[in-house]
């Protein structure tokens, strides 16, 4: 690494609790890759020494307009949902970066905070990484985010802000991008099978086993409302948190057997690279292509454009 981070890697990572031999009962045998790229993912963590995790999951308090970070000193929760309710977790927030992160979202009048807490107990999408992470590793403190109804462009933003703030702070963190891929995978799977899943699959994890985090926003999103993705928007706010970082990426698994996707990559820092600015290079792509069309459009429609 050619220059010191902050955020000292970023892993995806998928949240079946059948995962969890209490909740597996022997099932979670049949995606033991998944396990052994999970414990890869923990060995790492351990070895980092973060200060603090940040868990972004699509499972944790969700609006349509607002991303929600979870207040408060701590929570605790439990797999009784997923009938292993003797599988515990309690744990303390960093009350100093959520802090941070939610001062300079309203300085920048972007829709994130500690509103709108409807459940204080952790959701499995947090706890399943957790339950990996806390048995190599216990000393941090956490940060836990939702996504929301937003676009990709809105999620990334989170991600800077997040990486502002780790900054600022000079807090060392990890953040863990928890979400499975497609649920449309098998026929005989829970969800049912879509020619769209395993489109996903595929093109997820091609694009996160190269760090393209660009073509993450090239992702229509009618591809991913039929393939029943759940992790995209976590996956994207990790990528904000590298804006302007060369990443190394190491594919570790990807796994289909239950219908349902499971992908495990890791991302480390390269120190910093102008030519990955991809929200930028987004928008300033987009706008290109509005001014294109408007070029050969009627004059109506070309007046219309300049109004956009």
């Amino acid at each position: 690494m050619s220059e010191k981070s902050n955020l000292l890697a970023a892993f995806m990572v998928p949240h079946p609790p059948l995962i969890v031999p209490a909740v597996g009962k022997g099932g979670e045998k049949s995606i033991e890759e998944t396990t052994r790229a999970y414990e890869r993912v923990a060995d790492e963590i351990a070895a980092l020494k973060p200060e603090t995790i940040i868990i972004t999951s699509p499972h944790s308090v969700m609006y349509s307009d607002y991303f929600h970070i979870s207040p408060g000193k701590g929570a605790s929760g439990n797999l009784g949902d997923f009938g292993a309710r003797d599988v515990k977790f309690d744990v303390e927030y960093d009350t100093t970066l959520v802090d941070r992160i939610c001062d300079i979202a309203q300085d920048a009048d972007f829709p994130a905070g500690k509103l709108g807490e409807r459940s204080k107990n952790l959701d499995h999408g947090t706890m399943v990484p957790l339950w990996f992470i806390t048995q190599k590793y216990r000393d941090f403190k956490l940060v836990r985010c939702g996504l929301s109804g937003f676009g990709l462009t809105d999620h990334y933003r989170l991600g800077k802000i997040m990486k502002q703030a780790i900054d600022e702070l000079g807090r060392r963190t990890v953040i863990v991008a928890s979400g499975d891929l497609s649920h449309k995978l098998k026929a005989s799977g829970p969800y049912g099978f879509a020619p769209e899943g395993p489109q996903y699959d595929e093109r997820i994890m091609d694009v996160c086993g190269r760090a393209a985090f660009g073509e993450l926003f090239d992702f229509d999103s009618d591809l991913c409302d039929k393939a029943a993705e759940c992790g995209h928007r976590s996956f994207v706010i990790m990528a904000g948190a590298f804006d302007g970082m060369a990443v190394s990426a190491e594919k570790l698994s990807h796994q289909d057997v239950t219908g349902v996707g499971y992908g495990i990559c890791i991302f480390r820092p390269e120190g910093p690279d102008e030519n990955r600015h991809f929200l930028k290079d987004y928008i300033e792509r987009t706008e290109r292509g509005l001014d294109d069309a408007a070029m050969s459009a009627d004059p109506y429609v070309r007046l219309a454009y300049r109004t956009i």
